[in-house]
């Protein structure tokens, strides 16, 4: 059964409420020996967390021993200055907007909300209240938010201690804290038996999932068999988040998703993720891509960028990459959005179409191959090579008005030291301007030209298609690349 502390500066802190066996004071937990079997939780109730102060050390000490402490260190240190805390704001700016009607209700110049253990009195208010305890795990929190002229903002937040609540207040934590401690708490973490655990998210009704069901079983195994507890987790396990010591997401990422909310997450908790909220940025938009290949003189296709404002900008785009060309929104995925375009009239027709979702739309010259090279790079090496053949009868992969096997090629998989040299180097060249993640880059091949089509951050890694080659050794490499990541950022090389 685990131990729990509530760590206290002074005793009389605990006055107001009902006397408890595990209540201890700060100096009582510093100078306490670590349990050797690391099941203690700690509840920090420190009047102030000051660097290198009492409630600090207590959080810190907590850690090096390996006990389960609220709020951790990492919080401390995000809450102490403004600057620190308003990255992690970014994601509550939809919550907010949601949330104007009830707030503008107040007509207040501010408005003060009180957090214990990630609720809150004002019902209207509890998911603003959770996610806002998910960004930052701290007890007892106050948050200021001020009017804007058509939402609120964020405007303070900041821990606060049980000495300064009134009596309501007081009722209000004690309530939180039995919640918290019989549900949050209830069921300790396994007895590891294992190095590392590592989160794979993936959700069992996606339509085109990154990795299919018998894959996710073999990264699961390959985990387990170098010392990971690999466990597979759903949107709903975000507040879970905290338990595990990496990220691996197994759905298709977006920014506009849970799946980016969750990389922001596991980074801001400090630990290693797959793919990480750089990369999915840089990868979802295939204008920011094409200037980068461009930029870096990474060879691709000839591009223009159509600009919704520009009327000549479509006639200057048919003279200079010629018919039939290629138009494709930005942030398309899966061939989903790419239009292949046989005349003026037609560029003119689906431009204006794709000009009402974005006010940039990429041009490109049409580069017909009966296959793409797939080259799949991890940590700055090349993982896989695929060769993905064209949908029968259609020029690309994937052929969406398709029913059953029509509605994509086949493929060849084979090893890395098979595919073209310059095909590895220019995918290796291009996945390295992104970061040092996992990625798919799609090449076509015109005689000795290799051109760049894209950068896919999450690429697809199913059973039977790219493992094809390596077999159970490619779900290995990726374990290890996990493994490696977790020992760099436990001891502190990040």
């Amino acid at each position: 059964m685990n131990k729990q502390f509530i760590v206290v500066d002074r005793t009389e802190d605990w006055a107001p409420f009902y006397p408890v066996q595990n209540l201890i004071t700060a100096e009582e937990y510093l100078g306490s020996d670590p349990s050797p079997d690391h099941s203690v939780q700690v509840i920090n109730l420190c009047r102030d967390y000051k660097y290198l102060g009492k409630g600090y050390y207590c959080s810190l000490l907590a850690e090096a021993r390996g006990d389960r402490v609220l709020p951790s260190v990492r919080t401390i240190n995000d809450l102490s200055k403004r600057r620190m805390y308003t990255l992690g704001l970014a994601s509550l700016e939809k919550l907010l907007q949601k949330k104007k009607t009830e707030l503008h209700k107040l007509e207040l110049e501010s408005y003060t909300l009180r957090i214990y253990f990630g609720t809150t009195p004002v019902e209207e208010l509890q998911g603003l209240a959770r996610q806002l305890f998910d960004l930052f795990p701290c007890p007892l929190m106050e948050v200021v938010f001020k009017p804007l002229e058509t939402t609120w903002a964020v405007e303070v937040v900041r821990p606060l201690s049980i000495h300064q609540l009134e009596e309501s207040g007081q009722d209000e934590f004690a309530a939180a804290l039995d919640h918290f401690s019989s549900k949050v708490w209830k069921k300790p973490r396994r007895k590891k038996s294992y190095s590392y655990d590592l989160a794979m998210l993936a959700d069992a009704q996606e339509a085109l999932p990154p990795s299919n069901k018998k894959a996710l079983e073999n990264f699961v195994l390959a985990g387990r068999q170098i010392g990971i507890d690999v466990e597979l987790i759903a949107k709903r396990d975000y507040p879970r988040l905290t338990e595990y010591d990496s990220l691996f997401i197994r759905e298709t990422t977006n920014v506009d998703h849970h799946t980016y909310q969750f990389a922001q997450k596991a980074e801001f908790l400090n630990i290693p993720v797959i793919d990480d909220t750089n990369s999915i940025l840089k990868c979802a938009n295939k204008v920011y891509l094409a200037e980068l290949l461009q930029e870096n003189e990474v060879s691709t296709p000839l591009t223009r960028i159509l600009y919704r404002d520009n009327p000549h900008g479509l006639a200057e785009a048919a003279e200079a990459l010629g018919f039939p060309l290629v138009l494709k929104i930005p942030d398309g995925s899966f061939s989903r959005g790419v239009h292949k375009v046989k005349d003026m009239t037609e560029l003119e027709t689906i431009a204006k179409q794709l000009f009402h979702s974005s006010v940039l739309v990429l041009a490109q010259e049409f580069m017909y191959t009966d296959f793409d090279w797939r080259i799949g790079v991890l940590g700055g090496r090349a993982l896989f090579a695929c060769k993905y053949f064209m949908s029968e009868g259609h020029w690309q992969i994937y052929n969406h008005a398709a029913k059953g096997s029509r509605r994509s090629g086949g493929f060849t998989t084979m090893a890395v030291e098979q595919a073209p040299e310059e095909a590895i180097k220019v995918a290796v060249k291009a996945s390295n301007l992104i970061g040092n993640s996992l990625y798919g880059v799609d090449i076509k091949q015109s005689g000795d030209r290799f051109s760049v089509i894209e950068v896919n951050d999450n690429p697809n890694i199913d059973a039977g298609i790219e493992d094809a080659h390596l077999g159970r050794l490619l779900y290995h490499r990726v374990m290890e690349h996990f493994f490696s990541e977790m020992e760099r950022y436990r001891y502190g090389a990040k």
